[in-house]
């Protein structure tokens, strides 16, 4: 797959962002409040990345008031500390660069809440280069990622889906791409494994942020 593409959809959290000791030890203080001890962080990586309500109904055995209840003291951490322990990508602020001098439209499509997204845009200095952030509701809308691309391409008046890619590190990600029917270039380099993205279907895989440059640049 090589393709000239005008607007570049990118993931936030293990895509632009890694972000997983803000969030696992976030979702570690949550689930202490339930009894429940998780000493080594990495058992929680696969927090990272897919709507949390679904995650913890699904790994917890939660049911819906419970993961709800689980959100808000999720929240109670993340939204004052979890969200700054956090870093960008080396190479993804050069990337950013060269794609808006490229004349390419970058928005942000993230499962993550957009008030969230945008904070953490701003405390990193990138938001000058995303003409647009779409992410979920704090009120649980917009959970799921096909919800979340289509409110991009709608928000920013985008027909020609041929001109579209969604950039992103687990299935998530390529499941939403192709329900809305665009494009899909599944990274390496965050949480996701390559079975993972072999399996929801990506058009692409990379391995580094140099390599997505080549793919979305050359």
């Amino acid at each position: 797959m090589q393709k000239d593409y005008k607007y570049i959809l990118l993931d936030l959290d293990g895509t632009v962002t890694d972000s997983m000791e803000g969030i696992t030890k976030s979702i570690q203080y949550a689930l202490k409040h339930f009894g429940i001890e998780v000493d080594d962080l990495n058992q929680l990586r696969k927090f990272v990345g897919p709507p949390l309500k679904e995650s913890l109904m699904e790994f917890c055995h939660f049911n819906e008031a419970q993961a709800e209840e689980g959100i808000r003291k999720y929240r109670e951490r993340f939204t004052d500390i979890g969200i700054y322990e956090n870093a960008v990508y080396p190479g993804i602020e050069s990337l950013l660069q060269e794609l808006n001098a490229a004349g390419k439209q970058v928005m942000l499509a993230t499962g993550k809440p957009a008030y969230y997204a945008e904070k953490i845009l701003d405390y990193f200095h990138l938001s000058p280069y995303f003409k647009f952030v779409g992410g979920s509701g704090l009120d649980g809308s917009l959970s799921h990622k096909d919800e979340v691309i289509r409110h991009v391409l709608e928000s920013n008046d985008i027909h020609d889906l041929s001109q579209v890619v969604m950039v992103g590190d687990r299935k998530h990600d390529i499941h939403g791409a192709k329900q809305v029917g665009i494009d899909s270039i599944g990274v390496l380099y965050g949480y996701g494994d390559k079975e993972e993205l072999i399996e929801a279907g990506a058009e692409l895989m990379i391995s580094s942020v140099e390599e997505l440059k080549q793919a979305l640049l050359s």
